[in-house]
């Protein structure tokens, strides 16, 4: 949640939000005396209404494939609350959610850097922001999903039991060149 003191045209809240498509920059700009709303993803302008008899509300749109919406609360008539959700969740329930169901790995592949998210409730797996074509396939040990980074990069991500309940199952990134990575901390 963000608090500002409503300022008729100004940028009021600014987030940063990585999805498995990529990271995204969120701009909103609130005219605490228009009620005009404007939202910005990534540079384009997504949503305006110029101007608003009601000063607060909430506010829909969406991020890449994601639903989200900003909520404008007042406090009092000169300052207002800006919370961004996504899936429903606000911002820090939908981080900590994506925390626990993807892995995310930034492999460099012949002097290229690429981000590789794994989706661990779907098994769907993106590359530089793109969902990619897979195929799954059961070993003695788990899974293994084989995929292609950038057209010419063959990859697996193995799924491997812990052999501890609590900690889960473990994921790997292995790249053809021999490379075996872990998945980053995201925070």
């Amino acid at each position: 949640m963000i608090m500002m003191d409503g300022n008729p045209g100004d940028v009021v809240a600014v987030w940063q939000v990585k999805l498995a498509d990529g990271p995204h920059k969120i701009v909103l700009e609130h005219g605490g005396t228009s009620g005009k709303r404007v939202i910005s993803v990534d540079g384009e302008e997504v949503l305006r209404k110029n101007w608003m008899f009601r000063l607060v509300g909430s506010e829909g749109f969406k991020i890449g494939t994601r639903v989200a919406e900003v909520e404008i609360k007042s406090s009092n008539f000169t300052t207002f609350e800006y919370t961004l959700k996504i899936d429903g969740k606000t911002l820090k329930q939908f981080i900590e959610a994506q925390i626990k169901n993807t892995r995310t790995w930034l492999p460099e592949l012949k002097g290229e850097s690429h981000r590789v998210v794994l989706d661990i409730a779907t098994m769907d797996v993106y590359a530089d922001g793109h969902k990619l074509e897979t195929c799954g396939e059961f070993t003695e040990t788990g899974v293994e999903t084989h995929f292609t980074i950038g057209r010419t990069f063959s990859a697996i991500i193995t799924s491997e039991s812990s052999g501890n309940a609590r900690k889960g199952l473990l994921y790997k990134l292995l790249l053809e060149n021999g490379t075996s990575l872990e998945p980053i901390k995201e925070h």
